[in-house]
């Protein structure tokens, strides 16, 4: 995780889904429902979700910028599958 990345984590949840969105052009909602599964997942603290946020949607979109889609397979499908591979 870079220095950027390590610090935003430590911001109000406004400043991280502001990074979010400009970086990978998700909407509140898809961040709320990748937050909560996490969340779900028993990972409760908030800095150390918020780092699998990050590794999430990195996984999904690479060094790209990230255009919010999740074409044919789905927000969730992508998520259990990232799960298993962590």
């Amino acid at each position: 995780m870079n220095e950027i990345q390590e610090q935003i984590i430590n911001k109000t949840d406004l400043h991280f889904f502001r990074y979010c969105q400009e970086q990978f052009g998700i909407n509140r909602g898809v961040y709320n429902t990748i937050e909560q599964w996490f969340y779900n997942k028993e990972v409760q603290e908030i800095a150390y979700r918020r780092k699998f946020v990050l590794r999430f949607l990195k996984h999904v979109y690479g060094d790209e910028k990230g255009s919010g889609k999740f074409l044919d397979e789905g927000l969730v499908s992508r998520l259990h599958k990232f799960w298993k591979k962590e």
